[in-house]
This record gives structure tokens, sequence and C-alpha cells, in this order.
């Protein structure tokens, strides 16, 4: 027979944990199935989480996954291929198993796809950043450069400021005319310099990045190169929402993606789904994150407790 559970939480990073630790609290049979690649892995240290500032990554699931244990929830490293509604649940992974459940929590997060220059992807996490929450005060008045992917990345140019007064913002594909009036302004009010030109490759030395090197310029092909320590880039926010849409969740478009329809809890448009984390939105932190998978489960709790006892009242009641 199929195996039942009250809830299964799909996806293992912080929102998925945070559900199922508040789930397996509330005795409620859960089961998390994680594919293992959070999004946050190539960091060597998360930042900003009131009590678990610079914790590895790794180190801060690992613990998640030792409390959730104590509660009697089950983890599997599988990955989620298909998932049913009709009543309950039905969830197929990868590796054959199939399992029904009451309410579902999906907390698969989304990818980033980095700027195709050579060195970014390799060095994203160490000195190719994202985040100047994340990683601001660690590379402080360091010499920085922003590599542009578009003209809203002005506004990341602009923040990173905060960190330092050495900014150069390298344009790269976007040309100088795309960036308003108002932009040009504020970078020059924040003491940033525009350097147009294709950004070719990183320049790194002792496995350090040490600058950046353009297009042309040379009759060798190779163009000139701007000294830097870090390089900060926005990455295209790919959300992983394939689950939700075949079960037919509504979606709404936003800069970074199709994100879930939810309300205050998470819940979608799909009775008995709920999202939580960077499956609702780009800029959900670590600390969000949890945040928001508390919520989910929380909201789970009164609902399957409401549906039983209104159950028990219908049964108990005179034909």
């Amino acid at each position: 027979m199929t195996e039942k559970y009250a809830v299964v939480v799909i996806g293992g990073g912080a929102a998925g944990l945070s559900a199922a630790l508040v789930l397996g609290r509330a005795r409620h049979r859960t089961l998390v199935i994680d594919a293992g690649e959070p999004r946050n892995a190539p960091a060597a240290h998360m930042q900003g989480y009131l009590s678990r500032d610079g914790v590895p990554p790794a180190d801060f699931l690992a613990a998640g996954r030792e409390e959730i244990a104590r509660y009697g929830v089950e983890l599997v490293r599988d990955r989620v291929v298909a998932v049913e509604s009709g009543g309950d649940f039905t969830v197929v992974s990868a590796g054959g198993r199939t399992v029904r459940a009451r309410r579902l929590v999906v907390a698969t997060g989304l990818k980033d796809e980095l700027p195709a220059v050579p060195g970014v992807a390799e060095r994203f996490g160490r000195d190719v950043l994202h985040c100047p929450f994340c990683h601001g005060w660690e590379v402080r008045d360091q010499p920085f450069g922003v590599l542009a992917t578009s003209p809203a990345s002005v506004h990341q140019a602009l923040m990173v400021s905060q960190w330092s007064k050495d900014v150069r913002f390298f344009l790269h594909t976007v040309a100088e005319a795309e960036l308003s009036d108002e932009d040009l302004r504020r970078l020059a009010a924040a003491g940033v310099d525009v350097v147009p030109g294709e950004v070719a490759e990183l320049v790194t030395e002792d496995d350090r990045l040490t600058g950046v090197r353009l297009t042309g310029g040379t009759p060798s092909g190779g163009g000139s190169t701007h000294a830097l320590s870090v390089l900060f880039t926005a990455p295209r926010a790919v959300p992983q929402t394939g689950l939700l849409e075949r079960l037919g969740a509504e979606l709404h478009e936003t800069p970074f993606g199709a994100y879930p329809v939810v309300d205050a809890t998470g819940l979608t448009t799909v009775p008995g789904v709920w999202a939580a984390g960077n499956a609702v939105g780009f800029a959900e932190q670590v600390v969000h994150a949890a945040s928001g998978g508390y919520r989910a489960a929380s909201a789970i709790v009164g609902d399957l407790l409401m549906t039983d006892l209104d159950a028990a009242v219908r049964r108990q009641s005179p034909a």
C-alpha cells in the first residue's frame, strides 16, 4: 500500500526544514524530499541570521536535519518528478517512491543563471558575489567591480557603494544610452565610476580575483585590465515552479521571474498547497525562508485540525 503522510515537504533548505520542524513538533507524520541542491551551496558562510551569523550553509542544514529527526520527521535524498491532486496528493520521486499526503509544502527555491563570462561561475560565492547584505562586511573597503546584466544593475552598483568607496560599474553588454539621467546622477553622487565596454574574462593570481579584462583595444586583441578584488553581479533568477504549475497554481510575473500567488501564510491558489522560501520570491534570505516555512507549517497545523474537527462534527450530527 502507498505510504500516507499528513504533510510532504518538497525541498530541504531553510524553508523546508523549518516547516518540517514545526510539523514534527505538532505530531504530524511528515516527509521531507530533498534533491540536495541548496542555492547558497557556493558560499562559505551565511550572514545576517541572528545567532547563526557566519555559519557555513552546509553546517546550518546539517543541524536542521538533526533537529527534525528528533521529532520523527523523515528525510530522503531524492527528487520529486510528479505530483497529482485528487483529495489527497500523490507524490512520485525519481527514485521510484510514491507516497500520499494530505497537505504539501513546496520549498523548491530557485536557480541562479550567471553571466557567461569566463571565470564568473567558478568564483561565484568566493570573490564573485551577488548580495552585499550577505557578504559586504567581509569584503568592505576593497576595490569593487559590478558587472551589469541589465540597466537594473545600477541599483546593485549603488547599493554596494555602502561597503566600499572604490566601485567601478562595468556596463558589459548594457549600452550607456540605456541608463537614465537619474541613474547617471546617482552613480556620480555615489562616486561609482562607469566603465563602458564588454568584459571578456576575469583575471586571477594565486587563486584570487585581481581584476577584469575588457574585450578589444590592442593589436593582439586584448582589452584594458581593471584591478579589483571583488566583483558583484546579479544572476538571472530561474524559479523552480514546475510542480506548482502542474498542480494549477496561479503565478504572477515579477522582474525576477514568475512566482506563485500566495496569501500571508504561503497558501497558494491550490487548496492544500503551501509554498515558502525562494519558491515565493527572489529576495528571500535564509532567515526569511525559515520564517516562511514556520508560517506555512503553523497554518497547516490549524488547517488539518479544523478539517478533522469539522469531519467529526458531521459524523456526530443526526442524519
